[in-house]
């Protein structure tokens, strides 16, 4: 049985607009959340969307890294989030301070930090990536500069067979993209034989080898829409199901792996971002200092 939201969906815009708020919500959100939304999509395009709107407030529905970059991004503008204690367990995983010791160990490395980071880190960065953008961006890196790639060493070992680069791995990861397991594409590529598997370079190697394409959530969204296949099985978050199914409502998609629910992107409810509005509650602060070094790298990045 579903649940209607309508009334609640019906509201959260109504604030929206009584505070001249936009609503941005990551492809990972409940689907609820996504409807409800002006804008849906990737870190990438949801930071592009933070910078060029004229509204004076941003509710963003998605993790702290996102929301901390939209502020970066639009420093005049009041940034809410429902759900302040959602964070990013692959972002936590690397700190400014230990950054900087590794920098020290590399000094004229170029450090190249996927958006999936605090706002800390990407002060101590050059330039920041997305899963989208990750293989140009380092194409793009002088060849005889060393690069020191963070946090995802998923992501990172994937753009560095894209590109032969060598580069410094951090240790981080994706603890969601981690429970899907080769064994689970085996499994559903046995009951949807004539399937397609999609799947996101934060997955590890052997589910990445696995795939007929990967790429990010965005490029997953674009890509059926040039393809003649009728079924996809989606290596991701379950979340990017919600916008496959309605962009695309006559294929089928089928999620790699039904534990690969990040609970982080799940707190995030009508209910809260109706508080956060109404409340003014979640507001993100990022220290000046700190803003001003972090905003260098991902401008590089948007442009």
């Amino acid at each position: 049985m579903s649940t209607d939201f309508s009334e609640q969906q019906a509201e959260l815009r109504e604030l929206a607009g009584a505070r001249n708020a936009v609503i941005l919500a990551h492809n990972y959100q409940r689907a609820e959340v996504q409807d409800a939304a002006d804008f849906v999509g990737d870190s990438l395009e949801l930071a592009r969307k933070a910078a060029a709107t004229d509204a004076d407030a941003i509710l963003f529905c998605g993790v702290h890294f996102m929301a901390e970059t939209a502020k970066i991004l639009s420093p005049q503008k009041t940034v809410l989030m429902p759900e302040t204690e959602a964070g990013c367990p692959m972002a936590d995983m690397v700190t400014a301070d230990r950054l900087r010791a590794l920098k020290a160990e590399h000094p004229g490395a170029v450090v190249v930090a996927y958006v999936n980071t605090s706002a800390a880190v990407k002060a101590e960065t050059d330039i920041c990536c997305t899963s989208a953008n990750a293989v140009e961006i380092v194409s793009r890196v002088p060849a005889h500069r060393e690069i020191i790639f963070v946090p995802d060493q998923h992501l990172g070992d994937w753009v560095r067979r894209q590109t032969g680069r060598d580069m410094v791995l951090w240790p981080g990861y994706c603890p969601t993209h981690a429970l899907i397991l080769p064994q689970d594409i085996e499994a559903r590529r046995r009951e949807h034989p004539e399937a397609k598997v999609m799947a996101h370079p934060e997955c590890n190697r052997a589910v990445v080898d696995l795939a007929d394409v990967v790429t990010s959530t965005s490029g997953m969204l674009r890509f059926p829409g040039g393809d003649d296949a009728r079924t996809y099985i989606v290596a991701t978050e379950v979340g990017l199901l919600t916008g496959l199914r309605k962009r695309y409502p006559e294929r089928t998609f089928v999620a790699a792996s039904d534990y690969a629910v990040c609970p982080n992107m799940k707190l995030t409810t009508l209910e809260s971002a109706i508080d956060a509005l109404r409340d003014g509650r979640g507001e993100i602060v990022v220290p000046p200092e700190i803003s001003v070094r972090a905003l260098r790298a991902v401008q590089r990045m948007v442009e």
